[in-house]
């Protein structure tokens, strides 16, 4: 059995599934329009127990989920949606004991599906180039795993370049969520070990042509796919069976290569195919106003 304690940050779900966000701290009393609980009434229950605020308000208290903290954490930077976070670390094929290379830290959504990825063995070195986000990033990541031991963190622009460890070793994966990885691509080839793999995300096409054609460029990445991922719920209520009214859609492009001997594919040919794919966009927009 899980117990909640004093320091530990859970959510309040309401009947409608509204959830709310509360550290908690013995002495301390908790409202919520108008409704009332005291912080020791709640430590020491168990993790999903049924609770009730003054004027018999009752309340599902819960540990949340990593995607629940995700939405409702403090944020500098805007953080990856849970859809693209579930998928990232499967893409760029994050396992246990890897060494992760990351950039831009953000908020820290993504350096912590990183961290739950590599596990205790592995490693994550992500580079933040803001002071304000850093700082946020830390406190988001600390809050919700405690105190990391495998992550180092660094205020650093990658854009200028990626410095390997002491021990010189290479990186497994690297992963950026940063407006032009296509800077980072040159770097990235410097550092990732032979068959390891890059992953970027950026929300626009132009964003994801100027990589791609970056990443073909370096002659060293193959295998290049680019996707986006749809997040559509249903109701299910008795008979009534439909889609919700809103989906998650369209939050950004997932690019994904392999760092390979090169020979295999002729570069010019992939960015002409980039450049194509661009313009097929371009007239479907066109085609849809």
């Amino acid at each position: 059995m899980s117990y909640f304690q004093s320091g530990e940050r859970i959510h309040l779900v309401d009947k409608k599934g509204r959830q709310y966000v509360l550290t908690l701290k013995a002495g301390d009393l908790y409202q919520l329009s108008g409704h009332k609980i005291a912080h020791d009434d709640l430590i020491g229950k168990p993790d999903g127990s049924l609770v009730t605020l003054s004027g018999n308000k009752t309340m599902l208290a819960l540990r949340p989920t990593f995607g629940d903290y995700v939405l409702k954490m403090p944020r500098g930077a805007q953080v990856l949606y849970p859809k693209d976070l579930a998928l990232i670390p499967m893409w760029a094929d994050v396992y246990p004991g890897a060494r992760v290379f990351e950039a831009g830290t953000g908020s820290g959504a993504l350096t912590i599906a990183l961290l739950r990825a590599v596990g205790p063995r592995g490693l994550v070195v992500t580079y933040e180039a803001r002071e304000d986000f850093s700082r946020t990033a830390m406190t988001n990541i600390e809050r919700y795993m405690g105190p990391v031991a495998n992550l180092i963190p660094f205020r650093r622009n990658v854009y200028e370049g990626i410095s390997l460890l002491d021990d010189n070793l290479p990186f497994d994966r690297l992963v950026l969520d940063l407006p032009e990885p296509w800077q980072v691509v040159p770097h990235a080839a410097q550092v990732l070990r032979s068959g390891g793999m890059y992953l970027s995300f950026v929300p626009t096409v132009p964003q994801v042509v100027q990589t791609v054609e970056a990443l073909e460029r370096a002659t060293v990445f193959g295998m290049v796919e680019t996707f986006e991922t749809l997040l559509r719920t249903w109701s299910i209520q008795g008979r009534s069976v439909r889609p919700d009214h809103r989906m998650v859609a369209h939050s950004g492009f997932i690019t994904v290569a392999r760092k390979i001997e090169s020979g295999l594919w002729p570069a010019a040919h992939a960015v002409e195919s980039v450049g194509e794919a661009a313009d097929v966009h371009a007239e479907r927009e066109d085609h849809t106003r």
